[in-house]
């Protein structure tokens, strides 16, 4: 079994996804409108996951999935994760607004896709934690109002960790655990704090990958896995 993670897929199928004919599949927020890299970045994904990933493999996704809005709107984008090979666990991102109620998200995803929110999941002895994130505090766009937000992550960061009794833990993030700074934040607190060997992070794109993480830093292993970083393409995290 392997262990993937790609970030950011931030797809927009509008209708039904039909994987035959990829011409037929319409998108109501082009991620190439935004950046040419990003053209056809959906079945690159796709192409590039299915010449990779096995269906024992597991598939680590930190947010940013779906540009929708509501559950509703969000199910041509589900078909597409049903279609990939694999366990794709995943967490949300700050675009994922169709994950309101944890319970009912549970409920509308496809049955290889487990979601992340207060808990973990445990694979082959290796315990996957996470949370969103959220801006850290002295960043350059920080304000007095992201503080709120910042706890609260911090409390479902740990809610996860304390989830996972023993064994090894991996976490996953949509923001940087830190500030672009790469200042020492509560995160990184709470990472050391439950002995976390991995994290996998994505939410920074183009010229911002350039603040992304060391490799390894305070003990720990980071991976930014934006797919736009990726080229579109799953990365091995580990071999279990």
């Amino acid at each position: 079994m392997s262990i993937f993670a790609i970030a950011d897929l931030h797809l927009s199928f509008l209708g039904t996804f039909n994987v035959k004919n990829w011409q037929a599949n319409r998108e109501y927020k082009p991620m190439e409108d935004l950046d040419y890299t990003w053209h056809n970045h959906a079945r690159r994904i796709y192409e590039n996951w299915h010449r990779l990933v096995q269906e024992q493999d597991i598939v680590l996704v930190p947010g940013d999935i779906s540009w929708a809005m509501r559950l509703d709107e969000a199910r041509p984008d589900f078909d597409y994760l049903g279609a990939l090979p694999g366990r794709l666990v995943c967490i949300q991102g700050n675009h994922d607004y169709w994950w309101q109620s944890i319970s009912r998200a549970r409920e509308a995803v496809p049955p290889n896709v487990e979601l992340i929110q207060n808990n973990h999941v445990a694979i082959n002895g290796v315990n996957i934690c996470g949370t969103r994130g959220w801006l850290c505090p002295n960043g350059t766009y920080f304000k007095p109002e992201d503080e709120k937000i910042y706890r609260r992550e911090l409390i479902r960061l740990e809610s996860s960790l304390q989830s996972a009794k023993s064994g090894p833990r991996f976490v996953m993030m949509h923001y940087m655990p830190t500030n672009e700074k790469h200042e020492y934040s509560g995160f990184i607190e709470l990472l050391q704090k439950y002995e976390v060997e991995t994290v996998v992070y994505g939410h920074i794109h183009a010229n911002a990958c350039r603040y992304r993480l060391p490799d390894r830093a305070w003990g720990i292993n980071f991976y930014l896995t934006s797919a736009d970083y990726l080229n579109f393409t799953p990365r091995l995290i580990m071999e279990c």
